[in-house]
C-alpha cells in the first residue's frame, strides 16, 4: 500500500474509529472496519506449526522440527522452503498473521524456550530467521518476529527487568531484528519483559533503532497482554495491543488523546501501519492484497473467508499427504506428498551426529538379523516443545514405527521399554490407545459444554482428553469430558485433572477429585495452555473397562484449558532393566531412545537441571557393555549433559524433530539420508562450567553481566571447553580443511573470502565452513572471537570444494556509544577458519 492510500483511508475514519483498530475485537482477530472495507486480521502461534484462530484436536497442523533444528541446518534455502510451508498452512487455516520467528537467543542452556530459538549467534539467528520470514510472506502471510527484545528466559518473564549495556544490546540482541527488517518483516512483537527499567511495550526501543534507523514500516504488535498501560504505551511506538476486546486503550485511549496526553498523529500512524498490514495480507475486502513488493494482486475476499467470525476455512484433509492416521498415530506412507518429504529430509537434515565410533553409523541393514529398540521415547517421543508454540500434529512417526517401516521383514526388530525415566509419569491426555466415547465406541472422549442447569449446550467427539478452546456457547457454565476407560494392566493407574477453577474428577463412583485450585501465576502459558495436573490413583483391573468423568466449572481469570489425562502402571524397574538388557544382548545392534519428558522444556518456566535423569545415564553404560553396537538417539530441544557420551558406539542428536522424526531417524540410522546438522549452540559437560546459568532475577532484576560474552564467546573467554562446541556434528564423511585465501573485497561492501577443503572419507557429503574474526590487541573489549560468516559445500570421495564466505562491514564494526553508530577500528584482523568454534586450522589476515 502506498503511503497516499494509508493516508486517505485513515483520512477516512475518526478518532474512535482509529483506536479502535489498534485493540484485538478477541483473542485471535483485529476488529473490522466497514468504513474502509476491513476485515478481521487472523492471527495464529507458531512456529513450529500453524494451529489456526482456535485449538481443536479436529483441526490438525502439520508440525515442523523446533526452531533449533532449523538453526542446526545451516541452510538458508532449506529454511525458506519451511517458511513457505507454514505460509501454505496457514492460508488453509485462515491466517493472516503467524507469530514466528522467535529470535531471542540462546543466552543460557537452562531457559524453558530455548527449543523455540535457533542459535546462541547473532548472525545465525539473525540469517536463519530472516529465510524463514522471507518463505512465509512470499504466501501472503505476515511472519512477526518475537520477542523484542532481551526475552530469553522464562522465569518472572512478565515482569523481569534485564539489565544490559547499549554494546551488548546492539551487537548481540538488536541484529537478529535488524536482519528481520532488512528481509522486509511485516510485523514485530514487543516483549513482556523490562530493558533497563522499562517495559518493552513502552520503550524508546520501538523507535529507535526499530522505526527510525532501520525503517521498520511495519506493526508492532504486543505479546498477549503486554500493552498495561494508556498514555505510555500509545505515545511510543507500540501499534497493535492483543488481546482484546478490554485492555489498557480503546475509549481510554480516545480521551487521552482528545486531553492532549497523546499525540493524534501517534494513533493516526498506528492505524496506518494496521492498515497497511492490512492490504499486505487480504484483509483489505475492496483493495486486494499487497505482495510483498507492494503490488496489489486482487485476491480480495478471496484471500481468507470467514475471518470477522473467526470461521477456518479450507479442508484438513490432504493438508498433509499421506498422514492422515491422527494425533499420537503413526502414519508412514511408502508414497510421501511434497510437505511430508520436506519435513522428513529438513529433520534428517537437522540430526547433529555428536559421537561415532568404530563404524557405528550408519548401520549395515543387508548384515543385520536384529535390532533392539529400547527406551519410551521410542514409542512416545517428544515431537515438540510446550507452550503457545505447541500444536495438534496431523499424526506422529515414532522412532519404533520409523525403522519397522524402514528395515526388511527379515530384520526381527524387538521392542523394550526399560525402566521409565524419573519425572515421566505425569500422565498422558486420555486418548485412542485406552478411551472410547461413551456415546459411539470410537476412540476418544466425549466433550460436553452444560449450562448452569446442567443441560447440554454443546455435546462432540474429540480426539483426546485435551481441550484448549473448546468454543464456549452462550450460557456455557461447565466443561465436562468423558469417556469409558479400557484398562490392559491390573494395577494402580494414575488419573489426572489438568485446569483451573472448581473441577471435580469421577471413575465410576469413586471421587478421585474435588476441590477448587485456583491459579498460582497469570502467565497465560500456563492458565490457557499448560496447566498443572492434579492427579490421584486408582487400583484398575485390566479388561475391566470404568466410566471416568471429569468437570471444570467456567468462571473468569481459569483459563482455556481442561486436560483428562491417564496413565498405567509403570513396569517394574528391575524387570524392566532385565528385559531390555537381555534384548541389548541378543541382537545384532541396539538403539536406545532417550530425552526430555513430558513438560520438561517448555514456555512458562526455565529448568533448573541439564541431567537427564541419574537412571537413564547407568542404564546407558549397561546396554553398552551388553552390545559394543549401541546407538543412543538424544530427544530433546536444547542442552542437557551426557557423562556417558563416550560409552556408546554413537551419539545422535535428533531435537524436537516434528511429526516425521520417526521416519528421518530411519533414514539417517540406516544411511539413507546424512545427519547434515552442525550444533548451532555449544553444550556442557556440567551446568556447572557453563558461562551463563541464571535465568531466574533478584528481586525483580536480571543482570547480563556476561556482556558480549555468551554461548561459545564466553567458553573461550573462561579458556575451558564445552562437551561440543558451537558448530559441532560429524557426518559420514570426512574433511580436510587445506587452504584459507586472501579476503576479495566485494562492491557493496565487506569482503569474500574462500576457503577449499577436501573430502576425505568414503561417501559424498556436505560440511559447513564457518569463518571466525579476532582482532588481537583491540582498544575495545571484545570476544576473543566471533562468527563473521559461514558457507556450505558438498563434494564427492576424495574430491575438493571451495565455499566462498561473505563476511559483511558490520562484522569488522563495534558499537561505539560515545559515537553513536558503528565504528571500524583500524588495523589487522585475524581470519580463522574451520568446522566449529572449537575447531578453526586456517588463518589469514584481514587489514582494516
Amino acid at each position: 500500500m502506498r503511503g497516499s492510500d494509508a493516508e486517505r483511508l485513515v483520512d477516512g475514519l475518526d478518532l474512535r474509529q482509529r483506536v479502535r483498530l489498534l485493540t484485538g475485537s478477541d483473542t485471535w482477530h483485529t476488529p473490522p472496519e466497514p468504513a474502509v472495507d476491513l476485515g478481521a486480521i487472523v492471527f495464529s502461534d507458531g512456529p513450529a506449526g500453524v494451529r489456526g484462530p482456535g485449538w481443536d484436536e479436529r483441526l490438525p497442523s502439520a508440525l515442523l522440527p523446533c526452531a533449533s533444528a532449523l538453526g542446526a541446518l545451516w541452510d538458508e534455502e532449506r529454511v525458506r522452503g519451511l517458511g513457505r510451508l507454514l505460509g501454505d498452512e496457514a492460508r488453509r487455516k485462515g491466517v493472516h498473521v503467524l507469530l514466528a520467528p522467535n529470535l531471542n537467543l540462546h543466552r543460557s542452556p537452562l531457559a524453558g524456550r530455548h527449543f523455540e530459538c535457533f542459535s546462541e549467534d547473532p548472525l545465525l539467528t539473525g540469517r536463519t530467521g530472516a529465510a524463514l520470514i522471507s518463505g512465509i510472506q512470499s504466501r501472503g502471510v505476515a511472519a512477526a518476529a518475537k520477542h523484542y527484545v532481551a526475552n530469553d528466559s522464562e522465569t518472572e518473564r512478565l515482569t523481569l527487568d534485564a539489565r544490559l549495556g547499549e554494546r551488548v544490546l546492539r551487537e548481540l540482541y538488536l541484529p537478529p531484528f535488524e536482519a528481520a527488517v532488512r528481509a522486509g518483516v511485516w510485523l514485530v512483537m514487543s516483549a513482556y519483559n523490562k530493558v533497563n527499567g522499562t517495559t518493552m511495550s513502552e520503550s524508546s526501543l520501538l523507535a529507535e533503532p526499530l522505526k527510525g534507523e532501520w525503517g521498520f514500516d511495519g506493526v508492532v504488535v504486543s505479546d498477549w497482554g503486554a500493552v498495561r498501560s494508556t498514555v505510555s504505551a500509545a505515545a511510543s511506538a507500540q501499534d497493535l495491543a492483543m488481546p482484546g476486546p478490554a485492555g489498557p486503550w480503546g475509549e481510554a485511549l480516545a480521551v487521552a488523546v482528545e486531553a492532549g496526553l497523546v499525540p493524534a498523529e501517534a494513533v493516526a500512524d498506528k492505524a496506518r501501519r494496521l492498515l497497511r498490514l492490512a492490504a499486505r495480507v487480504g484483509a483489505l475486502t475492496g483493495g486486494g492484497r499487497e505482495d510483498g513488493g507492494g503490488a496489489v494482486t486482487g485476491v480480495g475476499r478471496g484471500a481468507v473467508t470467514g475471518v470477522g467470525r473467526g470461521a477456518v476455512t479450507g479442508a484438513v484433509t490432504g493438508a498433509v499427504t499421506g498422514a492422515q492416521a491422527g494425533p499420537g498415530l503413526d502414519p508412514v506412507d511408502p508414497d510421501l506428498g511434497p510437505r511430508r518429504r520436506l519435513l522428513r529430509e529438513s529433520a534428517a537434515a537437522s540430526f547433529v551426529l555428536l559421537e561415532n565410533r568404530a563404524g557405528g553409523l550408519p548401520l549395515d541393514a543387508p548384515a543385520l538379523g536384529s535390532l533392539a529398540v529400547i527406551g519410551v521415547h521410542a514409542v512416545e517421543p517428544r515431537v515438540q516443545g510446550g507452550g503457545s508454540s505447541e500444536v495438534f500434529p496431523v499424526g506422529v512417526v515414532t522412532p519404533l514405527a520409523g525403522l519397522r517401516a524402514a528395515l526388511p521383514d527379515r530384520v526381527r526388530v524387538v521392542y523394550e521399554p526399560g525402566p521409565r525415566p524419573a519425572g515421566a509419569a505425569e500422565p498422558a491426555p486420555m486418548g485412542a490407545r485406552y478411551a472410547r466415547d461413551p456415546d459411539t465406541g470410537l476412540p476418544g472422549v466425549r466433550l460436553r459444554v452444560l449450562d448452569a442447569a446442567g443441560a447440554v449446550l454443546r455435546s462432540q467427539a474429540q480426539p483426546s482428553g485435551r481441550v484448549l478452546e473448546p468454543g464456549l456457547p452462550p450460557g456455557a457454565a461447565t466443561v465436562e469430558l468423558e469417556a469409558v476407560l479400557h484398562p490392559d494392566v491390573t494395577g494402580p493407574w494414575t488419573l489426572g485433572l489438568g485446569g483451573f477453577g472448581e473441577m471435580t474428577l469421577h471413575v465410576d463412583e469413586v471421587t478421585l477429585l474435588e476441590g477448587e485450585f485456583p491459579p498460582e501465576t497469570d502467565d497465560p502459558a500456563v492458565v490457557h495452555v499448560r496447566p498443572p495436573q492434579h492427579t490421584a490413583r486408582i487400583d484398575l483391573e485390566a479388561g475391566r473397562p470404568v466410566r471416568v468423568v471429569a468437570r471444570r466449572a467456567l468462571a473468569s481469570a481459569t483459563g482455556r484449558a481442561t486436560v483428562l489425562t491417564a496413565a498405567p502402571p509403570d513396569p517394574e524397574p528391575g524387570r524392566a532393566r532385565a528385559d531390555a538388557l537381555a534384548a541389548a544382548g541378543a541382537a545384532d545392534a541396539v538403539v536406545v531412545c532417550v530425552g526430555s519428558v513430558e513438560g520438561g522444556e517448555s514456555e512458562g518456566r526455565d529448568r533448573d537441571t541439564l541431567e537427564l535423569d541419574s537412571s537413564q545415564g547407568r542404564f546407558i553404560r549397561e546396554i553398552a557393555r551388553a552390545n559394543p553396537r549401541t546407538i543412543v538417539v538424544v530427544n530433546c530441544g536444547g542442552p542437557v549433559v551426557l557423562p556417558w557420551r563416550k560409552d556408546p558406539a554413537a551419539v545422535l542428536l535428533t531435537w524436537f524433530p516434528g511429526q516425521e522424526g520417526g521416519a528421518a531417524l530411519a533414514d539417517v540410522l540406516l544411511g539413507r539420508a546424512e545427519p547434515g546438522g552442525r550444533l548451532p549452540t555449544s553444550w556442557p559437560d556440567a551446568l556447572a562450567d557453563t558461562p551463563v546459568r541464571t535465568t531466574r532475577p533478584t528481586r525483580g532484576v536480571l543482570p547480563y553481566e556476561e556482556g558480549l560474552h555468551i554461548g561459545y564467546r564466553g567458553w573461550l573467554r573462561s579458556g575451558r571447553e564445552p562437551a561440543y562446541w558451537f558448530g559441532h556434528g560429524l557426518g559420514y564423511t570426512t574433511w580436510a580443511f587445506e587452504r584459507i585465501g586472501m579476503p576479495v573485497p566485494l562492491p557493496g561492501g565487506g569482503y569474500e573470502v574462500p576457503v577449499e577443503v577436501r573430502n576425505t572419507g568414503s561417501r559424498p557429503g556436505r560440511e559447513v565452513v564457518q569463518v571466525h574474526l579476532a582482532r588481537p590487541g583491540s582498544t575495545v573489549e571484545r570476544p576473543v572471537r566471533w562468527l563473521a560468516g559461514w558457507a556450505a559445500v558438498r563434494a564427492e570421495p576424495g574430491d575438493r570444494a571451495t565455499a566462498r564466505v561473505r563476511i559483511p562491514v558490520r562484522a569488522l564494526q563495534h558499537w561505539s556509544p560515545p559515537a553513536g553508530g558503528w565504528v571500524t577500528e583500524p588495523g589487522r584482523f585475524t581470519l580463522l577458519a574451520g568446522r566449529s568454534a572449537g575447531n578453526l586450522p586456517l588463518r589469514a589476515a584481514l587489514d582494516a
